[in-house]
């Protein structure tokens, strides 16, 4: 009926509006992908109503001036209170898994729900789809280590690709403004690390959130689109699209209310300039150097860690995300890959910097030694830096970046007023070697931290 096809919701459909002298080209394009296309009228009425025909007899009239101003909107409260906010981050874990090395916390963090491998799911679906794919989501010996982004052939005979990535700040919902931005600079580091172009990139918002009928909620989202458009402005890419669920919550048997943690996931999509640089996770030849880009505080609030259970000698607060110096790292790094001086990169987001370390070793099938007292320190934390903090802290602005020897004096031109260091080197070992300030040598083989990043699904 004419009911049914104005107001269903049928997917896979889409409503174009196409010049009348282009109609025909389209209907090609269309036709030559086995796509259906109907011509369903024109713009341009006198009168300001839309009308609805079917077969020859007008079956509604709606008048777009009601359409647009006959709804009253409704007024909603914000309320927002920083001291309330920072009370609501999560407590410790139980400390479960943490062990009495910090590679044994290395492996629990690698089985952790947010970090271990999603090869169950990648697996479900086909991202060969047209044979474009330059960097798959699992990459390295044996496909074995997880893409910090896919990227994609989309022109063939053009040198450029395109970089799909997200970002996701999952234990920052406290403080929404400081999620959103950690988020944003997350999207962009992952499309950095394959070598796409910071400034050439756009993004899109997908809000997951409880009820805003209750005004803290509404605050929260208040908070989120200010950091949305805070974060934009400084990284310069423009959120082109979105979506939103604004009610995800209900209400028990017994009138108790659950509700999910405000959460914004962050999509983008990145130029990369030129396909055949685009750079992936995996360790490629032993004696190059690591050299981690941006500084490490004590603040664990958020962080995995601190999910496992108490964190000694740290500060349980969120780290403090700088746009303006994200955005100037995200340059520095860029232009280091773009130049072939980079030959892997990583972002130690989820986990910090051992579980990305031990990603890139089993990846690559190399090992690494490294020694935490190397770290580029936060000046402005006046805490001292422990080694579980240097080791897992989820600092955002940062990039592990494996260098040959000979390009490391580029790398550090490029780098020249950002924090960064030398911090170990890839050895033709099969083990991640670990020395700290006060951490005697550890070691742990690669087959053991693949296996916990396998554990959760049985990989």
């Amino acid at each position: 009926s004419p009911t049914e096809i104005w107001i269903s919701e049928a997917q896979e459909r889409m409503v174009l509006s196409v010049p009348p002298g282009k109609l025909e080209r389209l209907r090609a394009v269309c036709l030559a992908h086995g796509v259906e296309l109907c011509d369903l009228g024109e713009f341009g009425t006198n009168d300001g109503m839309i009308r609805l025909y079917w077969h020859g007899t007008e079956v509604g009239a709606l008048d777009t001036h009601f359409l647009h101003e006959g709804v009253p909107m409704p007024t909603r409260e914000a309320v927002w209170d920083a001291a309330w906010s920072a009370s609501q981050l999560p407590a410790p874990g139980n400390g479960r898994g943490v062990g009495p090395r910090l590679l044994d916390t290395t492996c629990a963090l690698l089985s952790h729900p947010n970090i271990a491998s999603k090869e169950w799911i990648i697996r479900q679906y086909d991202h060969e789809v047209q044979g474009g794919s330059v960097i798959k989501p699992l990459v390295g010996v044996g496909s074995g280590g997880p893409s910090d982004a896919a990227v994609v052939h989309p022109v063939p005979g053009s040198r450029r690709a395109l970089a799909i990535s997200n970002g996701l700040a999952t234990g920052w919902s406290a403080d929404p403004y400081a999620m959103t931005l950690a988020a944003l600079d997350e999207c962009v580091r992952n499309m950095v690390c394959v070598g796409a172009d910071p400034t050439r990139m756009a993004v899109l918002d997908n809000f997951c959130w409880p009820s805003c009928d209750d005004p803290r909620n509404m605050g929260a989202l208040v908070r989120a689109a200010e950091a949305c458009y805070d974060g934009a402005m400084a990284y310069r890419t423009p959120f082109i699209s979105g979506k939103d669920s604004l009610k995800n919550q209900f209400r028990t048997q017994d009138g108790r209310t659950i509700m999910i943690p405000p959460t914004l996931l962050v999509s983008g999509f990145g130029i990369v300039p030129d396909a055949e640089r685009a750079c992936t996770m995996d360790l490629k030849s032993a004696e190059h150097v690591l050299v981690l880009v941006g500084t490490t505080g004590a603040r664990m609030g958020g962080s995995h860690r601190v999910m496992l259970g108490a964190c000694g000698h740290s500060d349980n607060r969120l780290p403090v995300v700088d746009p303006a110096r994200g955005a100037r790292t995200a340059r520095a790094v860029a232009a280091c890959i773009a130049h072939g001086a980079v030959r892997s990169a990583h972002d130690p987001s989820e986990g910090g910097l051992l579980p990305a370390l031990a990603e890139m070793c089993f990846a690559g099938g190399l090992g690494a030694r490294v020694d935490l007292s190397r770290v580029p320190v936060d000046e402005a934390d006046r805490t001292e830096v422990s080694d579980e903090c240097r080791a897992f802290a989820e600092d955002p602005h940062r990039y592990i970046l494996e260098v040959e020897q000979a390009q490391l004096s580029k790398v550090q031109a490029h780098l020249d007023g950002i924090a960064h260091a030398v911090i170990g080197t890839v050895t033709h070992s099969t083990t991640l070697e670990v020395v700290g300030i006060r951490t005697p040598q550890e070691s742990m083989t690669l087959d053991t931290l693949r296996a916990a990043w396998n554990a959760p699904t049985g990989g």
